[in-house]
């Protein structure tokens, strides 16, 4: 590696290593402000409240990657330029496309990380503290079971339930098996199966329904019902403490959970749309790096200052995440596919960072 790309590269990396640090910490200290009356009213232990917010760091510091690599871009071409760096290498016959090259290598490298961070180890940690947060301090959840993918199981009050699947959206549970059991042997009295329950605010409306009673000493008694209300007493939002959401599935298993709930003929648009996601996100460290970049070196080299960096930093990256974020309720919703909705941010700036590269004049 030549001594520019070295001095580049370790300017660049002390720039991204102080946003990165510094934003960590801003978004730790707004999000332990938020939580600390839930865990007080909850008598949270300070071990709870501490290992809470130690599994929130690889999150946290997965969504701050690809600002801070915007942000290390900018102000330290900024800095370069306002120090006529620049200038001498493009006296010394040094192309700036060259003088690029290290950073746009460290956010592809970057880039890697993200996809790693979000599939081996941020699902990990978010079920930590999702655990801390509705189990260990709520003490919500503790009767529930999940296996493969988002099935539940749980003893309740009259018997055992089986739910396939929970859709949080539009609170309704699918594919639904509830054995009655006697109270006195434990024996099954009841069993009822339905497609769905729809929550209407008060109650569970079971629809399709198959009921076979089993009396003692008699033969079994089958009843097809097209809709009932049931008597459940979880409310939709007891079902989020076991319900597994994206954030909580690396691509693999969130593939397989997809085309799980797919051939059991359920609607996997909003999954799809979050699948999707787990592979567009990464490319965006590159992608702002490469806009960072580019603003940087077509400003004037006295305009803006380091205060002009960070501002422009911030409404780049405050932008890319309304368009990234409204782009993906869409394909969640079906009102665009899933793959459009997942990569239309990333097309949309990533095209605008090409058209800007390619202007540098080098």
């Amino acid at each position: 590696m030549k001594v520019l790309d070295r001095y580049v590269l370790r300017e660049f990396t002390a720039k991204f290593t102080l946003v990165l640090l510094s934003l960590s910490g801003i978004y730790l200290i707004v999000d332990f402000f938020e939580r600390i009356r839930m865990f007080l009213s909850n008598q949270g232990t300070a071990a709870q409240i501490g290992a809470y917010f130690l599994y929130e760091i690889p999150m946290i510091v997965s969504t701050l990657l690809p600002v801070s690599v915007l942000l290390g871009a900018l102000i330290t071409f900024s800095v370069l330029s306002r120090n006529s760096e620049i200038i001498a290498m493009k006296a010394n016959g040094v192309s700036l496309y060259r003088m690029a090259l290290p950073v746009l290598l460290f956010a592809a490298g970057i880039s890697v990380v993200s996809f790693v961070l979000t599939e081996y180890v941020t699902p990990f940690t978010n079920q930590k503290a999702k655990h801390i947060k509705f189990v260990e301090v709520q003490k919500r959840g503790t009767e529930f079971q999940v296996f493969g993918n988002n099935e539940i199981w749980y003893r309740g009050r009259d018997g055992i339930y089986h739910f396939r699947h929970f859709d949080s959206r539009t609170s309704t549970l699918r594919g639904i098996t509830i054995h009655y059991l006697n109270p006195w042997d434990g024996a099954v009295s009841k069993r009822v199966d339905a497609e769905r329950a729809e929550w209407n605010g008060k109650e569970w409306i079971f629809h399709d329904l198959q009921v076979a009673t089993f009396p003692l000493g008699g033969e079994p008694e089958l009843e097809r019902i097209p809709a009932m209300a049931a008597d459940l007493p979880e409310k939709p939002e007891d079902f989020l403490v076991v319900r597994k959401d994206a954030e909580e599935m690396g691509y693999g298993e969130l593939k397989q959970y997809v085309e799980k709930i797919q051939s059991q003929g359920y609607n996997a648009a909003h999954y799809r749309a979050d699948l999707y996601g787990k592979i567009a996100f990464p490319f965006v460290s590159l992608i702002l790096a490469v806009l960072g970049i580019s603003f940087s070196l077509l400003r004037s080299e006295r305009s803006g200052g380091i205060s002009g960096a960070i501002a422009m930093g911030v409404l780049i990256g405050f932008s890319y995440w309304i368009v990234f974020a409204v782009a993906l309720s869409f394909g969640r919703s079906g009102s665009l596919p899933p793959l459009a909705a997942a990569w239309a941010a990333n097309v949309l700036f990533g095209s605008a960072a090409l058209v800007l590269f390619l202007k540098i004049r080098t």
